[in-house]
Formats: structure tokens, C-alpha cells, sequence
């Protein structure tokens, strides 16, 4: 007979007792449901790249984020899908846009019941799909974009949200909107920032949701992270706390659990991670296909998210899973 010392499998013999020693649970407290509102809807409208996936009506919007409140998932990301843009993306800071619509609309019904929170970025608005002001050559002017960034905070914030959630990796964006909501009064608003935000491959489906293409084929390399770099994300992490962000956000969240990992313990705010739409998208593909198990994947995946670190997750399974999770 084998001189075994230790059997770890003793922890692992039935579901009960792999419940009582697991190290990581996921609940729907741990996740913020994304939402898509378009300005002018009647009813919602599916999108084709995020199976089950919807552009929403405000109604719509708010019947589907009571469901999941109901169900315990008690933050929202809002994003606002407008019917006119231009270049400037003068709807992402107008008191009358559809973000500021929603903000309000999702107050009223939820009070403090609910987190609402709302991406603050032009990509949505602006008519050449940048996340900011275009110079003569094309490019993204920096301390342009953070003016309009500050008009956003103080629209979303007068419109009742609780942390705005700038996602555009402008330098300085966090210092910005932080100044700008103090001097305004609104000293209560509070910042989610994402702070570590790739230019990633994973994002195209979010682009079908909220009806943006980059203009003459272009690309977000040259604000948003380069993928090689780690030491990077590091930096843009330790900028944002530095400059008042109550949270920070890693983006996209399943190819970037080393990143999560390290600076958990280098960081003492909440950490937030966004698994994108091209994550859910490529599980939700294999899955119809058959290849595998798409709720089994989901939990998995999930689960290594917040083994690596991270507090809560922003994540498109939010809709189906808060069934299973409650």
C-alpha cells in the first residue's frame, strides 16, 4: 500500500464538502449588468454579435434591470445609444441625451436600491467613432476631449448617477472629472475608472450594440493600452487612484487575470473587471455550436476572474445567470 502523507482529495470526495472549502464564490452581488439604451426605441432590439443581448427603451431598459434586481444584481453600467451624432459627440453631455434620460429614469425607479453607473466616453456620440476631440491630423487631442469629458460628468451627474465611468484612457481623465464635479458641488459622485483599458480584438461585438465603426478603418492603439505591456497597466492604475478614483477598472477581464492578479495587492480600492463583449460572445458561439457547455464555461470563467482579484464584474452573463447565481 502507498505511504500517501496527504490526500487532498479528501476535500474534494462530495459537492457539500467542496461547497464548505471553496475558496472563491461568485453571488449576484459581485456583478454589474451593462445595459444598452437607444434613443427612440419602442421595444427592444436584438443584436446579433451578443445572443440575448438587447438595445433597449428606457422602459425596457428599466423592466430588465428590475428583473435583476429582484434577483439581487444591484449595479447597472449604462450606455447611451442616440439617434443623432456629430463631431464633437454633443449628446453625450446635452441634459436632454439619452444617457441623462436613463440616469434619470433609472433614479426614479430605483432609488438606492440600485448603483447606477454610465460610461463616460464620446465614442458613442461622435459621428467618426473616437472617444474624443479630432485634431487636423486625425487624432484624438487629449486635453481637448478632457473639456467635454468634464460637460459629461456634470450632465450624468446632474442627472442623479452614482459613480460616472470614464472609459476614453485620456491622460489625466480622472484628475479632470474629479475637479470638475468638486467645484460643481457634486462631491458625492464618485469614479469608477477604467483605469486599465487594452486595445483589444474583444470589443467588436459591443461595437455592433452601440452602433459605432471608426472612421477610414482605424483604430484606439493609440490611447487605449498596448496588449504586450503589463508594467504599463500599472502605471495608468497608480495614476487614477493618485487623482481621486474611488474604483479602477481592468478591461477586457479573462485575458487579463495577470494583471488583475498583480496589482491586487498593490491596491487597496475596489478592483473591477470587464469581461467584454467578444469574451461572452466567443463562449455563446461555442456553445450553440455545441462544442461546450456555455453555463458551465460562464460560472468557470467568472469564478477565475475573482480568484485573480477582482471584486466585482462587469460581464453580459449578468442577464442569464442571476437565476443560477441567487
Amino acid at each position: 500500500m502507498a505511504n500517501i502523507a496527504r490526500r487532498p482529495r479528501r476535500l474534494r470526495s462530495t459537492a457539500a464538502l467542496r461547497d464548505l472549502v471553496s475558496e472563491v464564490q461568485i453571488s449576484n452581488n459581485d456583478l454589474i449588468a451593462p445595459l444598452f439604451i437607444k434613443e427612440a426605441l419602442d421595444e427592444p432590439v436584438p443584436i446579433s454579435s451578443l445572443p440575448g443581448i438587447y438595445q433597449h427603451s428606457v422602459t425596457s431598459a428599466i423592466e430588465e434591470a428590475r428583473r435583476l434586481n429582484d434577483l439581487g444584481v444591484k449595479g447597472f453600467m449604462l450606455f447611451g445609444v442616440p439617434s443623432q451624432k456629430d463631431p464633437l459627440g454633443t449628446q453625450g453631455y446635452d441634459d436632454n441625451g439619452i444617457t441623462q434620460l436613463s440616469i434619470g429614469a433609472f433614479k426614479e425607479a430605483f432609488g438606492d436600491q440600485a448603483v447606477v453607473m454610465a460610461d463616460l466616453c464620446l465614442d458613442e456620440f461622435t459621428d467618426h467613432g473616437h472617444c474624443g476631440v479630432l485634431d487636423q491630423r486625425g487624432c484624438v487631442d487629449n486635453d481637448k476631449t478632457l473639456e467635454l469629458y468634464g460637460e459629461m460628468a456634470l450632465a450624468q451627474a446632474r442627472s442623479g448617477v452614482d459613480f460616472v465611468a470614464p472609459s476614453g484612457m485620456m491622460d489625466g481623465q480622472v484628475a479632470f472629472i474629479r475637479q470638475t464635479l468638486d467645484q460643481a458641488g457634486f462631491v458625492g459622485v464618485g469614479i469608477l475608472a477604467y483605469s486599465a483599458k487594452y486595445a483589444s480584438a474583444f470589443y467588436g461585438p459591443f461595437r455592433d450594440a452601440v452602433d459605432v465603426t471608426i472612421a477610414n478603418g482605424g483604430d484606439r492603439k493609440g490611447y487605449q493600452q498596448d496588449f504586450r505591456n503589463r508594467r504599463e497597466a500599472i502605471l495608468e492604475i497608480e495614476l487614477d487612484i493618485s487623482e481621486g478614483a474611488d474604483m479602477v477598472m481592468v478591461k477586457p477581464a479573462s485575458s487579463y487575470l495577470d494583471i488583475i492578479s498583480t496589482i491586487r495587492p498593490m491596491v487597496n480600492l475596489p478592483i473591477a473587471a470587464y469581461q467584454v463583449s467578444g469574451e461572452y460572445a466567443m463562449v455563446k458561439a461555442a456553445d450553440a455550436a455545441g462544442y461546450i457547455d456555455g453555463t458551465a464555461v460562464a460560472l468557470e470563467q467568472l469564478h477565475a476572474i475573482k480568484r485573480a482579484g477582482a471584486d466585482f464584474i462587469l460581464t453580459y452573463f449578468s442577464h442569464e445567470l442571476a437565476e443560477i447565481l441567487r
